[in-house]
């Protein structure tokens, strides 16, 4: 994927299909069927995570996929290493998104070293997964191509706020660091998705209120709870 095919991303919406361990729908025909229904949908992108749903994802829809591997549930795990991430380049990943703070990483290689890695053995564009302005600003000078929000919150250095921090997607985008800025996290609404985008995105990502039905049956038996 070239850097100008990320232009028919603006202002559209990416949509993350994943299904956590020992769910129902944890099986990558599953999860290529949801994506697929997501394109018809209007979803400009799908992201998913493990190498054989990026596999039957690529196979069963034409838009960018966006290929994660997490690899425990602490610190640094989203594609935490240049192992995990060529894995998933490999496997037909249009866009590889790894952790893209400033921890360190389990391999031991600097983020620049990672994105240089899978730039240097892979056709993939990389998506750095932040969690602050200063995360972003690394991501950047590190070589990403994309920014994303995805770990606000989750990094320590920002609360967890209720929705998207539409704080810190108003503070990268003013930075201006030349990158498209994706925002993602605890999106849960049409409305909150246009509100990312108001606040600078270039895209949106929604995963669980559009794709995991336990948290969304979750949500409305609390409502009447």
């Amino acid at each position: 994927m070239k850097l100008s095919d990320l232009e028919s991303l603006a202002g559209q919406l990416v949509v993350s299909a994943q299904a956590y361990p020992g769910e129902p729908m944890r099986d990558p025909r599953t999860t290529a069927q949801v994506a697929a229904s997501a394109v018809i949908g209007g979803a400009a992108a799908i992201r998913v995570q493990g190498i054989a749903d990026i596999q039957f994802t690529r196979a069963a829809v034409e838009v960018p996929v966006i290929g994660l591997w997490k690899d425990g549930h602490d610190g640094v795990f989203i594609t935490p290493t240049l192992r995990h991430a060529l894995s998933c380049a490999n496997a037909g990943a249009h866009i590889v998104a790894i952790d893209g703070t400033r921890r360190p990483r389990p391999d031991g290689l600097t983020l620049a070293e990672t994105v240089a890695g899978i730039h240097a053995e892979s056709n993939a564009l990389v998506m750095a997964d932040c969690g602050s302005l200063d995360d972003a600003v690394a991501a950047a000078a590190a070589g990403a191509d994309l920014i994303g929000t995805t770990l606000a919150g989750y990094s320590g250095e920002r609360p967890k706020t209720d929705g998207p921090d539409l704080e810190l997607i108003a503070q990268i985008a003013t930075a201006a660091l030349g990158r498209p800025l994706i925002a993602e996290g605890r999106i849960h609404s049409p409305a909150q998705a246009r509100q990312a985008l108001d606040a600078g995105a270039f895209a949106v990502v929604v995963g669980t209120a559009i794709t995991h039905p336990a948290s969304i049956t979750g949500w409305f038996k609390d409502a009447l709870g």
